[in-house]
């Protein structure tokens, strides 16, 4: 008969029942993805993203030749590869400059229709680092990483007054976004070449030519499926990947642990 865990029991082994407490924290992380309505406010910042670049999604080499973004983290819906949002399609319409003193607003409004390829990491600053208990600095949920300066998008697409600011790069936007079927809005979905994912790369990419939500369609959260939970201690901003947290590192732990305590429980402090 197993020997009942005690108050003794669980002083000797106080070590492990941290880091199982630390697991069940970092699963419940895990599925604490942002659920963002179909259109809305965000903000949207630009990266460097190399032609031919395969990024988190897995998408095709050739999809960079269009206007794609990086997405936050936790409206990805994954830490690491791919996630629900791969593959979606957004119209963004620029509204006015956020960082800007006065705000700049556009003469006439610009918009781009960008495919999701990306994810930008969790962050405690910068313009991703939004999650379900809070936004970012501009109270926005959501954050679009424009792949910018792009062959596909006119150097001129943020306007400016140099005149009146004496720089030209804004930086940070306030933009609507509507989610949009990427066929025929998406400029690379006339490219068979840019659809779909990297075929070598098997199971491990996730781009789907035109997600609508729909499970047949739609990618599953790499993370979940994996057992890997948020990175929540980056102090990166947009764009730039951050260290690995103390749940991450000891996740690879997590599963073992829980596995072993039903044979630590059947043995007494004194015997172990």
């Amino acid at each position: 008969m197993a020997t009942p865990m005690g108050p003794s029991f669980f002083s000797s082994h106080r070590y492990v029942f941290i880091v199982i407490l630390s697991c069940l924290v970092s699963t419940a992380q895990a599925t604490q993805w942002i659920d963002y309505p179909s259109s809305g406010v965000a903000t949207m910042t630009h990266y460097t993203l190399p032609n031919d670049y395969i990024a988190s999604c897995g998408c095709t080499a050739d999809s960079t030749h269009y206007p794609t973004a990086a997405l936050n983290q936790m409206a990805f819906g994954s830490s690491t590869a791919y996630g629900p949002s791969c593959g979606r399609c957004f119209k963004l319409t620029l509204l006015n400059t956020f960082l800007s003193d006065p705000p700049f607003f556009p003469p006439q409004q610009k918009s781009i229709v960008v495919k999701v390829t990306d994810l930008c990491p969790l962050s405690k600053t910068g313009w991703c680092n939004a999650t379900t208990s809070g936004p970012n600095a501009a109270g926005n949920y959501l954050n679009f990483d424009l792949a910018f300066p792009s062959s596909s998008i006119p150097d001129d697409f943020f306007p400016s007054d140099q005149a009146l600011y004496g720089y030209t790069d804004f930086g940070v936007w306030n933009v609507s976004y509507q989610t949009v079927d990427c066929k025929p809005n998406w400029a690379g979905s006339k490219s068979a070449a840019a659809l779909g994912s990297v075929v070598d790369l098997g199971d491990s990419v996730c781009c789907p030519v035109n997600p609508t939500g729909n499970v047949n369609n739609t990618c599953p959260s790499f993370s979940d499926d994996n057992g890997i939970p948020p990175n929540t201690s980056t102090t990166a901003g947009s764009g730039e990947s951050g260290s690995s947290s103390l749940h991450s590192s000891l996740w690879p732990l997590c599963g073992t642990l829980l596995l072993l305590l039903p044979v630590y429980a059947s043995f007494s402090p004194s015997s172990l």
